[in-house]
């Protein structure tokens, strides 16, 4: 429920009341006693989803942009007339259940905090980000999303784009640009300083930290979470629910996979960057991509109507455009996909090779002890390099032809010659 305060110019109090009455909206007018040129002030409650109807009839009638309208939640509305009003406006399905254009417009520009603090809050996430990483704490990398101010510029541009608000798409666009930026060069300092000051082992292998790997080379499903935080962070600033959880899932789609991109600069290994940069920009364009298609399907449109055909242009203009390079990082991102498949396959085929091999007869004596794949450093599309096999069994070296034959057997499932390396453990027999 709303409670709606309206200013009426001179000479429109008359048309304005009888638009209300018309509509048969209670309401209450007060005379207005100041210079200006305002005859009276008048209140009447309205449900959520009457708002933006309401406003633009009364805007019809030759409200300009001068007079003050105030829109406000209202608690309590005890009335037969308000329950009849409800009734004819709220029909259930997400269409009606939205807020009006104006109070998503405001919305919009509310969750975007100002310059200064937009910045030290998204370098303060990407550090914490990247602490999170380094240390493998998933906590910690949770965190750092809370915290991240990336909510307001991602829905932003897609509502500025729907409603004809360019300023503010323009605003939010920006807004983006920065922040990536930021996260990405925040994480890369404060990852090198890190290094440098030896707070981390000397020689840590970035690739060997579960959190960070996983978004140095990340898979096709990334995409299904920003296109979810999108439609999601949409659907809940479009019906007026809480934002602050789907910040969070927006933030998980950035802010971690811009410090991983950042510790891989720091470490020297910018190819290592090109997967998990790769993630940020489509996770941002998927984003603005949900957010735009969902925000046509619930309804909004532009104030003027006049310019609808314009508007309705530009942002089949904006979909189109989004929809084409989201299209072509998935492929991008496909390809890493299939790439860890393979690898993954590789793994269990040379584990059962090696199995299968000391279970015949005349290497019985030897055992399984350890089964490693050591990759190259080629990002985002790894490949095996060598396969280390700790066998225990008898003092002495290992047979030689115990060694070809899991060589052999090894590199029938690769395309690429892949090193066999093989290391025996005396056992002690009791």
């Amino acid at each position: 429920m709303r409670l709606v305060q309206l200013t009426i110019p001179t000479g429109k109090r008359q048309t304005i009341l009888e638009t209300l009455d018309e509509r048969e909206i209670d309401y209450v007018v007060t005379d207005e006693n100041s210079d200006r040129k305002y005859t009276a002030v008048v209140y009447f409650p309205l449900p959520a989803a009457a708002v933006e109807p309401v406003l633009d009839e009364i805007q019809e009638t030759g409200i300009d942009a001068d007079a003050y309208t105030v829109v406000v939640d209202a608690e309590t509305v005890v009335s037969r007339r308000f329950e009849a009003l409800r009734e004819k406006y709220e029909n259930g399905d997400v269409e009606t259940d939205r807020i009006s254009r104006q109070e998503l417009q405001a919305e919009a520009d509310s969750l975007t905090p100002t310059f200064s603090v937009y910045s030290v809050m998204t370098i303060i996430s990407a550090v914490v980000a990247t602490a999170g990483l380094l240390l493998d704490s998933p906590a910690v990398v949770v965190g750092s999303m809370v915290i991240a101010p990336l909510i307001g510029p991602a829905l932003g541009a897609s509502v500025g784009s729907v409603i004809d608000d360019e300023e503010l798409f323009r605003h939010s666009v920006s807004y983006q640009v920065i922040g990536v930026v930021l996260a990405i060069v925040a994480a890369a300092v404060f990852a090198w300083s890190v290094r440098t000051m030896n707070i981390v082992p000397p020689g840590l292998d970035i690739a060997g930290v579960d959190e960070i790997a996983e978004r140095l080379a990340p898979d096709l499903l990334s995409l299904a979470i920003a296109l979810g935080a999108g439609v999601a962070g949409i659907i809940s600033i479009a019906t007026g629910t809480s934002v602050a959880l789907v910040g969070v899932m927006i933030a998980a789609a950035l802010i971690p996979p811009a410090a991983a991109a950042g510790i891989a600069i720091a470490w020297g290994q910018p190819s290592a960057a090109i997967g998990s940069t790769a993630l940020v920009l489509v996770n941002v364009l998927s984003v603005n991509l949900a957010g735009l298609l969902t925000l046509w399907y619930v309804g909004y449109r532009p104030e003027n109507l006049f310019s609808l055909d314009k508007t309705q242009q530009r942002v089949r203009r904006r979909v189109f455009g989004l929809a084409v390079i989201v299209l072509v990082f998935a492929v991008f991102l496909g390809a890493i996909t299939y790439s860890s498949f393979v690898v993954s396959n590789f793994e269990e085929n040379a584990r059962g090779e090696v199995e299968m091999t000391l279970s015949e007869s005349e290497f019985e004596t030897y055992q399984l002890l350890e089964f490693e794949i050591i990759m190259d450093d080629n990002y985002p599309f790894v490949s095996p390099e060598r396969v280390t096999v700790t066998v225990g069994g008898p003092q002495g070296e290992v047979p030689p032809e115990l060694a070809d034959q899991l060589h052999e057997r090894i590199n029938q499932h690769t395309d690429e010659t892949v090193s066999v390396e093989i290391r025996t453990v005396g056992l002690v027999e009791r």
